[in-house]
């Protein structure tokens, strides 16, 4: 089986081909299906940049901004049989391929996490969000997402939202299987917790768990997220 590996973009001019080179590693590019950006009207060189790629297996589409729309358009757009969802600033294992495969093909899944930067406050991250996947099968977006075609459409997909998009999928997978965790690492960009700080960024994720679960909608969240 090939896997369709869908990247969401915006204004990622830096981060969109170190991404797209760690899908398509030699060890793992035998399994790729395609590669599919789906970019929300980026006013850098992002599409440029994947175009100018020039390989058959890279395709850039055009999709109405949001991570939950331009998910769900790459989505249709695939030819896989598997689905993975990856951020921009998030660079997969050279054997992420082989780790799937010999995993048997489970349902759904990610992967483990390595946050790009030394401090030990990072650690705990890796650590709590391995154990949220693993023991509650509440995988994010920054996890690479992976679930079998079948799957995803049963389920109906990525709701076209502002916000928790990724959360909202896995509470709908783990209704039919529970999640995969695969040992990676999966690098992840530490930007964003830099940009506001470890323990404000991760109170701030807690935050809008604790509203959605209590009803909020996405764009309330959004408000949250953006305050």
């Amino acid at each position: 089986m090939k896997v369709s590996v869908v990247v969401p973009t915006w204004n990622e001019a830096d981060n969109i081909e170190p991404c797209i080179t760690s899908v398509l590693s030699d060890d793992s590019r035998h399994g790729v299906a395609e590669v599919i950006v789906s970019d929300g009207g980026s006013q850098d060189k992002t599409v440029a940049i994947v175009e100018a790629m020039h390989d058959n297996l890279v395709r850039a589409i055009q999709s109405p901004p949001g991570r939950g729309v331009q998910l769900a358009d790459g989505a249709d757009a695939a030819t896989g049989q598997m689905l993975l969802f990856l951020h921009a600033d998030n660079r997969l294992p050279s054997d992420w391929w082989t780790q799937i495969e010999h995993a048997n093909w489970p349902a759904w899944g990610g992967f483990h996490q390595r946050i790009d930067h030394p401090a030990w406050r990072y650690r705990l991250l890796e650590w709590g969000n391995a154990w949220r996947g693993r023991g509650r099968s509440n995988l994010f977006g920054d996890q690479a997402i992976f679930v079998h075609r079948a799957l995803y459409d049963r389920v109906g997909g990525f709701e076209r939202v502002a916000l928790m998009e990724d959360v909202m999928l896995s509470a709908s997978l783990r209704k039919h299987h529970s999640a995969t965790l695969l040992p990676g690492p999966l690098h992840v960009d530490a930007r964003r917790w830099l940009k506001r700080g470890v323990v404000r960024q991760t109170l701030l994720n807690w935050r809008i768990q604790r509203a959605f679960s209590n009803g909020a909608s996405p764009d309330q969240l959004r408000q949250i997220y953006d305050a």
